[in-house]
């Protein structure tokens, strides 16, 4: 009987064949799948987007925003500051300057220009100088307030020297004022540190040498 017959190698080799083949209505497994997406999450790329200044733009007061805050503070502590300043300068007293003195004794110094040759023939030099002596002691800061006066003593042609006398009122009885506001060294170096700073016209070599001022009392 044709019903009764075993299937032969052919026809089990095509039903092998025909089972191997993919179902064409299954989904493919490399199939794109849809995922759904909230707008309020912000992605990689806008959280990657997004600056760390951005606090800086939230709004505080109106229009205002924090950054503008933050800079009118830091302005109105600089003009505080600038302010305080100038009328710390205005309204500073010095209590020194303003303090009344009272110079009972005179103090006085002799000093000993030798002038250079070629200055020995300026007739108006010790007006000139004793001018500029005048200018020196009047306006030092440490011996203006003392400073009484200077005259001309002696003036030697032959010698080419001019002596004067310096005279400045001192406190009584005050050994520490006399020994360090007083002393001959610092009267001598003013006198020298003008001439260095600024040469006399028409006789630039004045002064300039140590060894031709002497001063003694």
């Amino acid at each position: 009987m044709e019903g009764g017959r075993p299937p032969s190698p052919g026809d089990e080799l095509e039903l092998s064949e025909l089972k191997g083949q993919p179902d064409e209505q299954a989904p493919l497994n490399g199939a794109a799948q849809v995922i759904p997406f909230s707008a309020e999450d912000p992605g990689p790329s806008q959280a990657k987007q997004e600056s760390p200044w951005r606090y800086c733009h939230r709004k505080v007061i109106g229009k205002c925003k924090l950054w503008m805050v933050i800079a009118s503070i830091f302005l109105g502590l600089i003009i505080v500051i600038i302010i305080s300043l100038l009328l710390f300068g205005v309204t500073y007293v010095d209590e020194d300057e303003n303090e009344i003195l009272e110079l009972s004794s005179n103090k006085t110094f002799l000093v000993m220009v030798k002038i250079p040759e070629e200055c020995v023939a300026k007739e108006e030099l010790p007006e000139l100088l004793t001018k500029r002596l005048t200018d020196v002691y009047s306006s030092s800061p440490s011996l203006h307030r003392y400073f009484t006066s200077v005259e001309i003593v002696d003036f030697s042609g032959e010698n080419a020297t001019i002596t004067y006398h310096l005279q400045f009122g001192v406190p009584s009885e005050d050994d520490s004022f006399m020994k360090y506001m007083m002393s001959e060294e610092l009267v001598l170096c003013i006198l020298l540190q003008d001439f260095h700073d600024q040469n006399m016209s028409g006789c630039e070599t004045l002064g300039l040498d140590p060894e031709s001022l002497l001063l003694y009392e």
